[in-house]
């Protein structure tokens, strides 16, 4: 086949255009709200409970809600705890661990806590001491030269970002506004 000016111009104009597009879809206002909650579940296609595939009240995509039925589904109709696991696409620690939030804490303990550490793990508050005297005998002193005298006093590294957030803190316990 010979490509002639006529082909070859279709050929051009479908490159630039490129295939079909596939539109995209609608956004689920319900899965955007449990997303910016927190509480959207990652796997909702591994649930295959009866209730979550038969019944619309229930959303697999709701973490605490397939959380709580789980744990409800054991300790009330008596299924067995590794066949709730696998019927919810868990691991049988994670129903454990399911199980334990909602007897201590109740249904506020199936909601995702946060992970990471919870403050500074370096910055002691002999460590806050040390930086808050400092700053009384010299105030022009800056908070790089404070983490630098950290560094000589106590031996660790320091950010200076995260003694500023310490000192911060330190000085909104001393005055509460």
């Amino acid at each position: 086949m010979r490509l002639t000016r006529n082909i070859l111009r279709h050929i051009y104009i479908y490159v630039l255009s490129g295939p079909p597009m596939a539109k995209a879809k609608k956004p689920d206002p319900k899965s955007e709200a449990l997303s910016q909650d927190g509480v959207l579940n990652p796997n909702p296609e591994a649930v295959r409970d009866d209730l979550f595939t038969g019944n619309p009240f229930f959303d697999a995509k709701d973490l605490v809600q397939v959380r709580y039925e789980m744990v409800r589904r054991h300790q009330v109709d008596g299924i067995a705890i590794s066949d709730a696991a696998e019927e919810f696409g868990v691991t049988r620690p994670t129903f454990y661990k399911a199980q334990n939030a909602l007897q201590t804490t109740g249904l506020a303990g199936l909601l995702p806590s946060r992970r990471g550490p919870r403050g500074g793990h370096k910055i002691s508050t002999e460590v806050v001491a040390f930086v808050a005297d400092l700053k009384t005998a010299s105030p022009a002193l800056t908070t790089s030269h404070c983490v630098g005298a950290i560094e000589t006093r106590f031996g660790i590294k320091v950010h200076r970002r995260s003694l500023e957030r310490a000192l911060a803190r330190k000085k909104k316990r001393i005055n509460p506004a």
